[in-house]
């Protein structure tokens, strides 16, 4: 019969060895490729977004009008006082209708020189477009309205017609503004069509000429 070795006396087993040191330090784990592609598309829409407000914030540069004011009391600026010179002293104003928009400015100035019953008149008109570049179509508009006569050192471009000697029109571009000053005679008459008034009428053949010196006036002062 064949006995065990632990009960006959046989050599005993060596007791477990016991590691007394500390396992070696992990490596870190690489982070994942989506997570680096995900916080860089996060910060790339975070500044997306940030540029797309700042351009909503930012306006963008209107047209450049020239020191031409957006909008005027025209009657006070315009003095007139060449024209005065020659058709008599300036006796009553008429502030014509004003049109204000985000696109153009027009107002306009009605002045009586003389009598009014058979004086003088002056409409002066003062156009300011604030975003559209009025400069193709001034000269086509002069010539519709028959005035084609240059007018030379007024603004950028001038046209003028005398009426025959009996008035005269002018009309002026200067960058973003156009001017028109027209001169007439003006006179009542009775019930059988007479001409009211003694005042023989005047020979306005160079009329353009106080006409210019008013518009340049008017159109420094303007600027102010």
């Amino acid at each position: 019969m064949i006995s065990e070795p632990e009960l006959d006396g046989g050599e005993e087993f060596d007791a477990p060895e016991v590691l007394t040191e500390a396992p070696p330090a992990r490596r870190p784990r690489p982070r994942s490729p989506w997570l680096w592609a995900l916080g860089g598309a996060v910060l790339a829409s975070a500044v997306w977004g940030g540029g797309l407000y700042a351009y909503g914030q930012r306006k963008e540069p209107g047209v450049d009008l020239g020191g031409y004011p957006p909008e005027v009391r025209l009657c006070e600026v315009a003095k007139l006082k060449a024209l005065g010179g020659i058709l008599g002293e300036r006796s009553q104003d008429g502030v014509g209708p004003e049109l204000d928009e985000p696109a153009v400015y027009e107002s306009s100035c009605e002045v009586t020189f003389g009598p009014p019953e058979s004086g003088y008149s002056a409409s002066l008109t003062y156009t300011l477009h604030k975003v559209t570049d009025p400069g193709p179509e001034f000269a086509a508009r002069s010539k519709y309205y028959d005035v084609t006569t240059p007018i030379g050192g007024l603004g950028e471009a001038a046209f003028f017609d005398g009426r025959g000697g009996e008035g005269g029109e002018m009309r002026v571009l200067d960058g973003q503004a156009e001017i028109a000053l027209n001169v007439y005679r003006q006179y009542s008459t009775d019930a059988d069509g007479n001409p009211l008034g003694d005042s023989e009428p005047i020979d306005l053949t160079g009329v353009d000429v106080p006409m210019t010196q008013d518009l340049l006036a008017v159109m420094a002062a303007l600027k102010k």
